[in-house]
C-alpha cells in the first residue's frame, strides 16, 4: 500500500531538509520530513553563517532566535601559524553595513534546534527511525521506499547528504575525498582562560598543508576550535588515515597558541573532508537533490549548510510562484 497525504515529503532532517520543510510549510504546502536516525539532532561543533545566510535566516522569520544564540564576531584575523604574526584582517561588521545582514558564528546543534523548533510550529509532521532506500518518478509525484513502507507525494526533496541514495537517479558517481581531514572541539569558555585566544574575533592560523581555527560560541561561553590537515596515510592510498597520530604531527613545530589547544580536540571522532563533482542537473522528475546530495563542498569557506539554506528558500520562491501569491493550503499541480 502506498500512503499519498502530503504535498511534499523531504528526506532528511539536518539543517537543509528542516529549512525546506520549514519554507514549503509557509507558503502553504503540507510536509513530512523522513529521518533515518532515532532522533532529530546535529552531531558537530562551531558554524559560520555570512550575511547570505542571515538574510535567509531573517526572511524565515528566525534572525533573532539565531542571534540571541550564537555570536557575532568583530573580525575574522588570519595569523601565521609558525610565528602567530598577523597575515590580515576582514572587518565583519563592515559586512553587516555592506550587506545589510550580520556575519556570525554559531553551534551547530543550535541552529538546527532553531529549525527544528521553526517546523514543529508550522505543523510539519517529523518522522523518525525512516531510512529511505529508493525513490522512484510515478504520474504525477514521486514515491520513497522506506522499511515501513511507501509514501508518495507531489514533490520528494532528497536532503540525504553526501551519500545520497537519490543522487544515483542523475549520476553514477562517488564522493571525492580531498585527502584533508578536520579534527573539531567545543568546550566551555573557562577551559581556555589561560590561554592566548581572541574572544571576539575567527581567528585562522594558515600554515603547510593545514590550518586551525578558533572562536567562540553560545554568547561567550563556549570556545570552539577546527584543525585541518593533509593526511599523509591518505596520500599513500591507506585505508585508516586521519587518525590522532597525524593531527600531532600535522602541527608539531607550529606555534604555542596552537599547541596549547590542541589537547582540547575531540580525539574520538574526526571528519575526513570529501566533496561531489558537479552536475548539470538537480532534478530528476519529481525529486529534487538539495544540499549536500546536489552540491557536497569542502569546508574552506564555510558555505555548506549556507547553500542548503539557501536552496531551500530558492525552492521555496519557485514553488510559491507556480502556485500563485498567498496561496495556502493548495497542491503542487
Amino acid at each position: 500500500m502506498t500512503v499519498r497525504d502530503k504535498d511534499v515529503i523531504v528526506v532528511g532532517g539536518g539543517i537543509g531538509g528542516l529549512a525546506a520543510a520549514l519554507r514549503l510549510t509557509q507558503i502553504g504546502l503540507t510536509v513530512r520530513v523522513l529521518e533515518q536516525a532515532p532522533a532529530f539532532g546535529e552531531v558537530g561543533a562551531g558554524l559560520q553563517i555570512a550575511p547570505n545566510c542571515t538574510r535567509v535566516l531573517d526572511e524565515l522569520g528566525l534572525l533573532e532566535e539565531v542571534k540571541s544564540l550564537g555570536v557575532l564576531p568583530d573580525h575574522m584575523v588570519m595569523k601565521d601559524a609558525v610565528d602567530a604574526s598577523e597575515l590580515t584582517r576582514l572587518d565583519l561588521r563592515d559586512l553587516e553595513d555592506r550587506y545589510g545582514y550580520p556575519y556570525m558564528v554559531i553551534h551547530r546543534s543550535d541552529l538546527h534546534g532553531t529549525l527544528l523548533r521553526a517546523c514543529e510550529r508550522a505543523g510539519v509532521e517529523l518522522v523518525t527511525d525512516t531510512p529511505v532506500t529508493a525513490y522512484e518518478n510515478v504520474e504525477d509525484g514521486a514515491v520513497v521506499e522506506a522499511p515501513t513502507g511507501r509514501q508518495e507525494a507531489r514533490l520528494v526533496i532528497a536532503a540525504d547528504g553526501i551519500r545520497s541514495v537519490a543522487r544515483a537517479m542523475l549520476a553514477d558517481d562517488e564522493p571525492v575525498s580531498s585527502n584533508y581531514v578536520a579534527y573539531r572541539g567545543a568546550v566551555p569558555i573557562d577551559r581556555v582562560a589561560a590561554l592566548d585566544v581572541m574572544t571576539d574575533a575567527v581567528v585562522v592560523y594558515i600554515g603547510p598543508g593545514c590550518h586551525f581555527v578558533q572562536y567562540p560560541l553560545r554568547q561567550g561561553e563556549m570556545f570552539n576550535q577546527v584543525a585541518v590537515f593533509e593526511s599523509p596515510k591518505a596520500l599513500a592510498g591507506e585505508e585508516d588515515w586521519g587518525t590522532p597520530d597525524e593531527l600531532d604531527a600535522a602541527f608539531a613545530g607550529m606555534h604555542v597558541n596552537i599547541q596549547a589547544g590542541l589537547p582540547l580536540m575531540w580525539r574520538d571522532r574526526w571528519w575526513r573532508m570529501f566533496d561531489r563533482e558537479p552536475l548539470p542537473d538537480w532534478v530528476a522528475g519529481r525529486v529534487i537533490l538539495l544540499g549536500d546530495s546536489a552540491h557536497a563542498p569542502l569546508q574552506y569557506i564555510a558555505q555548506g549548510a549556507i547553500m542548503a539554506i539557501e536552496d531551500a528558500w530558492v525552492l521555496g520562491a519557485h514553488a510559491a510562484a507556480a502556485l500563485g501569491a498567498g496561496a495556502t493550503g493548495r497542491t503542487i499541480d
